[in-house]
């Protein structure tokens, strides 16, 4: 079972960054479109970024765009996502997975997520 561990959340005032880190447990990480999500307090779990298998094409929420980067090291099994001029509104529990939109819904099991919060 590949297990997926988010790490690199944390506090930051407005207007800060963040890059968090997504450890894939298997060499199957390299064949697979990649996507970050995030879910806030009482809200459901939405994409924010995704990766194709070989980085060469990138997709982002209107919300995160010109804001976020996603990337890959597919030597190293670990997704990226570099936050800029983050905003309170970015607050959330964020996750990777597979790109349901490339897999037609299919995810591995969740991680743990890792907490962004962006204090005003």
């Amino acid at each position: 079972q590949v297990q997926l561990v988010e790490s690199g959340g944390g506090l930051v005032q407005t207007g800060g960054s963040l890059r968090l880190s997504c450890a894939h447990s298997s060499r199957t990480f390299s064949k697979y479109a990649m996507g970050w999500f995030r879910q806030a307090s009482g809200k459901e779990r939405e994409i924010v970024a995704a990766i194709s298998y070989s980085g060469s094409s990138t997709y982002y929420a209107d919300s995160v765009k010109g804001r976020f980067t996603i990337s890959r090291d597919n030597a190293k099994n670990t997704l990226y996502l570099q936050m800029n001029s983050l905003k309170p509104d970015d607050t959330a529990v964020y996750y990777c997975n597979l790109d349901p939109r490339v897999t037609g819904g299919s995810l591995e099991v969740w991680g743990q997520g890792t907490l962004v919060t962006v204090s005003s």
